[in-house]
């Protein structure tokens, strides 16, 4: 979730980093779908995993779960001053105006999220490697990929920072939460709140309680298969195509050029909300179910 200058970010002010994907309940949905979904030999290797919690000295910031796992990368902006490399691992910004999703651009020297997930993936299988290492790959994995499965961390215009740069002036400030410890319950104020914090956040939010949120439960054969497609390029390129087609389209009145410059203040219809809460659902089972696919390829199972 969103913490200290992310935390600044969800309440629409500028800061230089994009801001982190979908919070604490995206991330959970994600990552309890795919706890759901894993082979018994995959998750007896996870259980096994987290008992090294303590090694990762992060006190504040807990793993006892899969679900505390992929939310732990965000609670590490409690502490900048250690973890702050970790922080452009979280997105891989494509310029919203390019014909496609570049997986070339914007990652210098491997700092970005599609280069990082298989870097942990390599990391999680190395069974020579303490284990303490292997749980932070496991958190790390687990959340980058969540992460990828978020429109905006695969999409920015204008150097927008994926959208943090645009104040949607009519969303109602509706509470969530930062993964702090205790947690957090933050109040936004309405009018005040940015794109960004729409698709982290709000969508989810909103989704929860329209019982739109995909079901945390084991899906069948043939489900994952349909679901759990593709690789990491194709998973950029998905989130890509939807900004491009609609989460940009949706602030600006029409599909972005390369010539405009952002918009600062903006409006989305109720009804444009309400096309958004499938996708945002959507996104969530397909990162859920691809992350499962990913933990057993990668452990084993």
């Amino acid at each position: 979730m969103k913490l200290l200058a992310a935390g600044v970010a969800a309440l629409g002010l500028s800061v230089s980093t994009p801001a982190l994907a979908w919070g604490d309940l995206g991330h959970r949905t994600i990552a309890n779908i795919a706890l759901a979904n894993v082979s018994p030999k995959t998750k007896a290797t996870i259980d096994a995993l987290l008992t090294a919690q303590e090694g990762l000295g992060t006190a504040k910031c807990p793993v006892h779960s899969l679900g505390d796992a992929a939310t732990w990368p965000d609670c590490l902006r409690s502490e900048s001053w250690r973890w702050g490399h970790t922080f452009p691992w979280h997105y891989h910004d494509g310029d919203i105006t390019a014909p496609a999703f570049d997986m070339k651009a914007n990652c210098s020297g491997g700092q970005c999220a599609t280069f990082q997930i298989t870097r942990f993936e390599r990391i999680l299988a190395d069974k020579s490697l303490p284990v303490a290492q292997r749980l932070e790959a496991l958190a790390f994995l687990s959340h980058i990929v969540g992460d990828l499965h978020q429109p905006l961390h695969a999409a920015e215009h204008d150097h927008d920072a994926g959208g943090n740069g645009v104040t949607v002036t009519n969303l109602p400030g509706e509470p969530y939460i930062i993964n702090t410890t205790p947690p957090t319950v933050v109040n936004p104020k309405a009018g005040t709140l940015n794109l960004h914090w729409m698709w982290d956040n709000f969508l989810v939010i909103r989704a929860q309680k329209a019982g739109k949120l995909p079901e945390v439960r084991a899906y069948s054969a043939a489900d994952r298969a349909k679901i759990a497609t593709g690789g990491i390029a194709d998973w950029a390129q998905e989130s890509w195509q939807i900004a491009h087609d609609t989460v940009y389209p949706q602030a600006f009145g029409h599909v972005v050029s390369a010539e405009e410059k952002t918009a600062k203040d903006v409006t989305i219809s109720d009804a444009a909300i309400a096309q958004d809460i499938p996708i945002v659902s959507q996104r969530l089972l397909q990162g859920g179910l691809r992350l499962a696919k990913v933990l057993d390829e990668t452990l084993g199972g």
